[in-house]
């Protein structure tokens, strides 16, 4: 019985049902939405994009979302536990989101570090007037780029060493309502600016005879990989959920945060992409050469730079300590360890494995990972992003759908006092049939394998 309590403190939960969503809300708003969302819009039609992208959300991010929530509040363990108890040849599943948000971990706090190095450099007007030189330069050191990847894994570390309520729900009610004051200042400076105009109606006015397939198989990947779908965060975080939570409502108002966070970066971005000059479809690139590049040449550029840096970090801090907690959740639960001692052995490798994905960009940039033929940075994120997350996600579908059971899973969300599932019938379906499709296909282009049919 001590062991049992003693864990039960190690593991801790939600203070609050706010602290909940806002973590949660925190865990699936990343980078990804800052600089994935604006420039897939850009490729792929604008509002046309958005379009599309607003109807899959509802398809299938609520769809996954509320199965994660479900499968964590129900066993209260981390993901390999929670699929063990469930079904004891299931537990491999949970093994994929706990090594996939390790991977993540990996080289996403290398490119945390990046975005401290930007906050510094932008604040000091110190960043050179070519852009991609400097960024390429910085990248391919071999010294500082670990020193920032350091200094936000050390960041990481502090808050997830806090605990649930203490640490993670704590700092994600500061940095998540931060970040969205901070964004809808950069976005209103973006929309008012001479020559927005065209950006504007690029984003609000669909065009459809810009839709194609691809436009659907990208709407589908970034709703999949913005949520943070498939790699364990939210059975961890659900895994700390009272039995009152009401999980049908959670389930929607956090892919909605999600969702609202895109589109104001869209906001932010794509109208000062326009006024500028510059290409909306630009890749990774978006971020740190082409909206430095808009900053400097911007009216109190300096200030909106920081500020604009400033919430990408927060979106990239509150996802890490939802990594970082998926890896620890497992050592607590699982090896029996201490907080401290699961923060510490996990961020430690994790760290060890950042180092070699950040040499990867210059020194070790000719070392190639045999069966990807890409070096460490590129394989990791091949890796986790283009199977382990489709895997993950699809195989999750298929447990809750047909092997664990749709009933036993609605069950778990009317357990809470006064809930009635309103969407029962219409998430039964998207669960069983609609959502292991629309991964499979996720899955098939993450490999290429419809490249050729998507006119590539």
């Amino acid at each position: 019985m001590d062991n049992k309590v003693k864990s039960q403190e190690e593991r801790g939960s939600w203070g609050s049902s706010f602290g909940f969503i806002m973590a949660a809300a925190g865990s699936a708003v990343g980078l990804g939405n800052l600089w994935k969302f604006p420039y897939l819009a850009g490729k792929n039609g604008g509002a046309v994009f958005v379009v599309v992208y607003l109807l899959i959300v509802v398809l299938v991010g609520f769809t996954m979302m509320l199965g994660e929530m479900i499968i964590g509040r129900k066993t209260n363990l981390d993901p390999y536990g929670a699929y063990k108890k469930l079904n004891k040849n299931w537990g491999f599943l949970g093994f994929i989101g706990i090594l996939t948000a390790f991977l993540i971990l990996s080289y996403y706090s290398v490119v945390g570090g990046w975005v401290i190095k930007y906050i510094v450099a932008t604040l000091l007007g110190s960043i050179a007037s070519d852009k991609a030189t400097y960024f390429a330069g910085f990248t391919e050191a071999s010294v500082e780029p670990l020193i920032y990847h350091g200094i936000f894994m050390l960041l990481t570390v502090a808050i997830v060493f806090k605990g649930i309520s203490a640490g993670i729900e704590k700092a994600s009610k500061v940095m998540m309502p931060a970040l969205f004051v901070m964004l809808i200042i950069v976005a209103v400076r973006s929309i008012t600016l001479d020559g927005a105009s065209a950006g504007l109606s690029y984003y609000l006015k669909p065009d459809f005879s810009k839709f194609n397939a691809r436009v659907l198989v990208d709407a589908l990947g970034q709703v999949f990989f913005s949520l943070s779908l498939g790699m364990g965060a939210l059975i961890t975080y659900g895994s700390y959920l009272k039995g009152d939570e009401n999980l049908e409502k959670n389930a929607l108002i956090i892919p909605g945060l999600d969702t609202a966070v895109a589109l104001l970066a869209g906001f932010a971005v794509l109208p000062a992409v326009f006024a500028f000059g510059f290409e909306p479809g630009q890749g990774p690139g978006l971020m740190f050469v082409t909206l430095p590049a808009v900053f400097e040449a911007m009216p109190l550029g300096t200030v909106f730079g920081v500020i604009f840096f400033v919430l990408v970090f927060f979106a990239a801090l509150t996802s890490s300590i939802s990594l970082l907690e998926v890896a620890v959740s497992y050592g607590i639960d699982q090896r029996k360890w201490s907080r401290n001692k699961a923060v510490t052995i996990f961020a430690s490798l994790m760290f060890i494995i950042g180092i070699f994905a950040s040499l990867s960009m210059g020194p070790m940039a000719d070392f190639h990972i045999p069966l990807f033929n890409k070096g460490v940075f590129d394989t990791l994120d091949f890796f986790t992003s283009n199977i382990l997350m489709p895997v993950g996600g699809f195989l999750m579908a298929i447990f809750i759908g047909y092997i664990w059971g749709v009933d036993e899973a609605i069950a778990e969300v009317k357990k809470s006092p006064g809930v009635s599932f309103k969407l029962e019938k219409f998430w039964t379906i998207l669960i069983k049939y609609v959502a292991p499709v629309a991964i499979f296909i996720v899955l098939l282009s993450s490999l290429g394998l419809l490249d050729r049919f998507l006119g590539n």
